[in-house]
């Protein structure tokens, strides 16, 4: 579609790399402008640079998604250099256990990698919804989106508290921010779950229906669409993109009738 964002201002956080950083790379490519949040601040500094020496106008905010005292500094930044923040994209986080290296059944996995699941999943999304919507409500508008998971839908033995956090926890996130953002003007949120997203080559072996794993732009393609008058309509709702993982009966089970990726 013909997205044209001119005038426009997106923060997405984890935008170092992955679909955080292509979101804010296609949103200036159509005349808008980005804030790149991560807590890797070299990665951060080379792909703001890699946007603006392509013509791109943005800024990156070094910021830890579990301190707020971070992200409410990446919204004003958002607001003080380009003057709003139209569009907010929720984009870090990750399996706890998978990012921590932590190994075991969930009984055995230390509680301190579970805290750190729900703080960067579930409490940094919250945290820079409740940040950037002191923003649009003094402009009425806005829009925010976050990222879910099939995960959440399916559960995973294997990162239980990343499962929690992009399930019910992230409907309940969405769904209240949505009512807020209505009673204050024309403020959307919504959530996006993709299955298999091949940011990373581990993700070709889950299985979907349709057989392959999605690529980022897809998904960042919907990223665009949600933030554009082309969607003004949809808000409160969570919109799966795991190319059919969820309607599969297979995937959960083994030879034995044992759960199985």
């Amino acid at each position: 579609m013909d997205f044209n964002f001119s005038g426009k201002v997106i923060l997405a956080t984890g935008a170092a790399s992955g679909m955080g950083f292509l979101v804010c790379k296609r949103f200036c490519e159509c005349g808008g402008s980005a804030v790149l949040a991560d807590i890797n601040g070299e990665a951060l500094e080379k792909a703001v640079e890699s946007i603006t020496e392509s013509g791109g106008k943005a800024v990156g905010v070094k910021c830890d998604v579990r301190v707020y005292e971070d992200v409410t500094r990446a919204c004003e930044t958002a607001r003080d250099t380009f003057g709003t923040l139209d569009v907010l994209v929720n984009t870090a986080g990750g399996a706890e256990t998978r990012i921590l290296g932590a190994k075991g059944d969930f009984p055995d996995v230390p509680i301190e990698v579970y805290d750190w699941g729900i703080d960067v999943n579930l409490k940094g999304q919250l945290y820079f919804c409740h940040a950037a919507m002191k923003i649009m409500r003094e402009q009425k508008e806005g829009v925010i989106i976050n990222l879910g998971s099939i995960t959440g839908l399916e559960g995973s033995p294997s990162a239980v508290a990343y499962s929690a956090s992009k399930s019910a926890a992230m409907n309940g996130l969405t769904t209240s921010v949505a009512q807020v953002g209505a009673k204050f003007g024309d403020i959307r949120c919504v959530c996006v779950a993709p299955g298999p997203v091949l940011t990373r080559a581990a993700m070709a072996n889950m299985k979907t229906a349709l057989g392959y794993a999605a690529e980022p732009e897809e998904i960042v393609e919907m990223f665009l669409y949600l933030a554009s008058p082309f969607a003004r309509s949809i808000t409160g709702t969570t919109i799966l993109m795991d190319g059919g993982r969820h309607i599969m009966f297979d995937k959960f089970h083994g030879e034995n009738g044992k759960y199985g990726q």
